[in-house]
């Protein structure tokens, strides 16, 4: 049974709405003013929120504003229930993230039909999409459904870039989401001795050179294929919309987007805190995890930008490691015969 939070002062109307609802087949917990009504979005994580715009003490645009910035309510479905029209209002609301407005008074039959048509929109776009190019297509073909989302493009370039080839260089300005069908990248930062930093390493279904597309900045890192790579370009002003034009969809975005991230925070974690033992494992098993096999074949300077160490300290690790029995190494090739010692080593 879906949820919907009622928020509004007026204690007619709000029993009004809770019983047209209820009669209907929703659960519906209700609030007398905006102050109230966050306090319950955030313990009872509604389904839809109908709240009236002005009210005592929090109005609905506060309401919208505070619950649109916490990660846990901004992808609910937001109504406005307002006797005013004026199209100040409207604007204002839209730009703060509201998905439709009903005007009071209003009809059942219109109330119901909206509050059906944002669940059912809301529950479409945020389907867990596959990490390939047809999940991909089929997240934009569903992003496309919202009316604000109507131009984006039907079809988006694809392009192969060979091994060593650059995807972007450091300094450049962004004018694509890149999205890998199949290959493997790095993304990397040069100091001014020309050494290089290994930040993170993109495979199948990963989306790289999103932070600085969003930062509307240049690039403050590069992007080389490992292999040859083939990848989705999607235009600045596609990815711009599809952030920014539908809380519902921007929602689905930064999930899918968030995965790298808390790869990349998970790796800068490691790097700060664990021994150079224990960096190399995991930079083992980082690399056996998007190969998903057990030989690893990489160079042991590019290893050691992973790692964040000299080129010899992540020949000697592996010499232990090999040693230990954890692995072998075969003409440069790394393969993994004890991945439990190696992801229960120390920090």
């Amino acid at each position: 049974m879906k949820k919907i939070l009622v928020i509004e002062d007026n204690a007619e109307v709000r029993e009004n709405l809770q019983e047209i609802l209820e009669l209907s087949g929703y659960a519906v917990v209700a609030a007398e003013d905006g102050t109230a009504g966050v306090d319950l979005a955030l313990n009872e994580r509604p389904d839809l929120i109908l709240c009236d715009v002005m009210m005592p003490k929090l109005d609905g645009f506060g309401v919208l504003n505070i619950l649109g910035k916490r990660s846990e309510t901004a992808d609910i479905p937001f109504i406005f229930l307002t006797a005013k029209a004026e199209k100040s209002d409207f604007r204002r609301g839209m730009n703060l993230g509201a998905d439709d407005y009903v005007t009071k008074p209003f009809y059942k039959d219109e109330l119901l039909a909206v509050i059906e048509i944002r669940l059912r929109k809301s529950e479409n776009i945020r389907h867990k999409f596959d990490k390939t190019e047809q999940g991909l297509k089929a997240f934009i073909n569903e992003a496309r459904g919202y009316e604000e989302l109507k131009k984006l493009s039907n079809e988006h370039k694809v392009r192969w870039y060979k091994k060593r080839e650059a995807i972007f260089e450091e300094g450049d300005y962004p004018r694509y989401l890149y999205f890998i069908k199949n290959g493997k990248v790095k993304v990397f930062k040069t100091n001014d001795d020309g050494k290089e930093y290994i930040i993170s390493l993109g495979t199948d279904g990963d989306f790289v050179g999103y932070v600085d597309l969003i930062k509307d900045a240049k690039y403050n890192e590069s992007c080389t294929a490992l292999e040859d790579t083939e990848i989705s370009l999607i235009p600045k002003d596609d990815f711009q919309a599809l952030l920014h034009a539908n809380r519902d969809v921007a929602s689905q975005l930064i999930k899918m987007l968030a995965n790298n991230i808390s790869e990349k925070e998970d790796q800068l974690l490691q790097l700060a805190y664990n021994s150079v033992r224990k960096r190399v494992a995991d930079a083992i098993l980082l690399l056996y995890d998007k190969n998903d096999q057990a030989a690893i074949n990489i160079l042991r300077d590019d290893l050691a930008r992973i790692v964040g160490t000299a080129k010899e300290s992540v020949i000697r690790m592996l010499t232990e490691f090999k040693e230990d029995g954890y692995i072998e190494v075969n003409d440069g090739t790394i393969i993994i015969k004890n991945r439990h010692k190696l992801e229960s080593l120390p920090g």
